[in-house]
């Protein structure tokens, strides 16, 4: 009889448990929100050393979280955006360039981003912000894991004037609902939009990613910030982020949601040098936007999390972008893709102060297809001219092979002095990394590691399928 009446139990009960269980696992789950920034430079806001922006939020967030200061992500926009979605290597998903409006390249299907992964954990998803994965319906965020999108799909630069574009869209989801839009206002829409989203949210885990227009050149201040720096209309602009990342974990900590959520602020690129008083500076770094110089690809990054990330922490380790969807993945309790090869690790031990080394024994710098550079511990090897748009001269033409170059960058942040002759045996070990590395991805084009991106047969101006029409 009491064997009969445990297994009543167990058969008409056990679904309750189970609703219960998961009831309790879901609570517990913690939420994620990423900010990235665009084009914003190591050296722009003040954890990193600026003395140009006054940056008090982001200040007070780096008190009350981690610094990275080894954290890296691509030399331009559609790479990096690629990386931190896919966990990938730009290359290994056929998106190492930047995409222009009504291409007809974009994400592809098959991948699984980061937005799919933690919606199969029930998480509430949401893209504010530029995209730049593709333009075309079937690239948009909608169709890779978000539930919704505000924003615009490609960079504020490629509006009607650029390149026989159309005028710069902003969508709601699929749909345009203003062209060309006020840029001066986005950034307060996209904080308000970001309130709306936490606040809607807040009894359930949610992943908020919030890739902002700003600080892309055309610079477009809101007006509060307008004149207000003390570094014209760019320091205008870093200013209004900065505000509006305060605005985001004021949100999360009126709502008593700070010990359940992870927050990553970070840039996509370097800063874009050639464009003057309108960009960046990259601190001690070399190089900016476009180059494989760590000026162009080592980023301004805090993470935070009370609680769970200890305050006031810095973190030298090799990182990168790539490292958020395995690790926010495993947080969230789902898993990474097994039968693909993600390049990403999970970083939570050293998020969580538990350890100083990189999951990275090696860590590559592309340039479009071309492998440009590694980097292993201290030791980065460049293996090709290292070039920033804008800013260095091209080199003469010479059948002469390039011969690589050694920094050390515990010692040489700045990357100016060669100690290739002194370390032949680093050398010898970071070339190893090359050839397995291309092997793997190919040495310029596609290698058996590549998979194919998303692919549309005749691309649209998305005004084209919408009631709005062009000026």
């Amino acid at each position: 009889m009491k064997i009969i009446s445990l297994l009543f139990f167990a058969v008409v009960l056990s679904p309750i448990a189970i609703r219960a269980a998961d009831s309790i696992a879901e609570s517990q789950r913690p939420n994620f929100v990423v900010i990235l920034i665009d084009d914003m430079g190591y050296g722009d806001i003040g954890p990193f050393g600026s003395k140009l922006n006054r940056t008090p939020r982001l200040d007070r967030m780096a008190s009350e979280g981690m610094k990275l200061t080894s954290f890296y992500a691509a030399p331009v926009c559609t790479p990096s955006r690629a990386q931190l979605m896919t966990g990938c290597y730009a290359k290994r998903v056929s998106l190492p360039n930047v995409i222009g409006p009504v291409a007809k390249v974009g994400i592809s299907s098959s991948e699984r981003t980061v937005a799919e992964l933690l919606k199969a954990q029930g998480y509430a998803t949401m893209c504010i912000g530029k995209w730049h994965l593709g333009d075309q319906p079937e690239f948009l965020p909608t169709q890779h894991g978000f539930d919704h999108y505000l924003g615009l799909p490609y960079s504020n630069d490629m509006g009607k004037n650029n390149r026989g574009a159309p005028p710069l869209p902003l969508l709601r989801d699929k749909r345009v609902i203003e062209a060309p839009v006020e840029q001066n206002k986005l950034v307060e829409l996209y904080t308000n939009e970001a309130i709306k989203f936490i606040t809607a949210n807040q009894s359930h885990p949610f992943f908020l990613y919030l890739p902002h227009t700003a600080v892309h050149v055309p610079i477009h201040p809101g007006k509060a910030f307008q004149g207000k720096s003390g570094n014209g209309r760019y320091g205008d602009w870093v200013e209004e982020v900065d505000w509006s990342t305060g605005r985001v974990l004021d949100t999360l900590r009126d709502l008593k949601l700070d010990s359940r959520t992870m927050v990553l602020f970070t840039s996509d690129n370097g800063p874009w040098r050639s464009q003057g008083k309108d960009a960046g500076v990259a601190g001690p770094l070399r190089g900016g936007k476009a180059s494989t110089w760590e000026g162009g690809m080592r980023e301004p990054t805090i993470a935070r999390w009370p609680g769970k990330i200890p305050g006031g922490a810095v973190c030298d380790a090799v990182l990168s972008e790539m490292d958020v969807l395995p690790t926010i993945v495993k947080l969230a309790g789902g898993t990474v893709p097994s039968e693909r090869t993600i390049d990403g690790k999970d970083i939570w031990p050293l998020l969580a102060g538990e350890s100083k080394q990189s999951p990275h024994e090696a860590l590559f710098y592309f340039s479009g297809n071309r492998l440009e550079a590694v980097r292993s511990a201290e030791w980065k090897l460049a293996i090709a001219q290292q070039i920033e748009l804008g800013i260095d001269k091209e080199p003469k033409p010479t059948t002469k092979p390039f011969e690589p170059i050694l920094f050390n960058l515990d010692a040489d942040i700045g990357e100016t002095t060669d100690v290739a002759a002194q370390h032949p045996d680093i050398v010898k070990r970071l070339q190893s990394y090359i050839q397995q590395m291309d092997a793997d991805l190919g040495i310029t084009g596609r290698g058996p590691g590549v998979r194919a991106s998303g692919v549309v047969k005749q691309p649209q101006p998305l005004l084209m399928r919408n009631a709005m029409e062009y000026d």
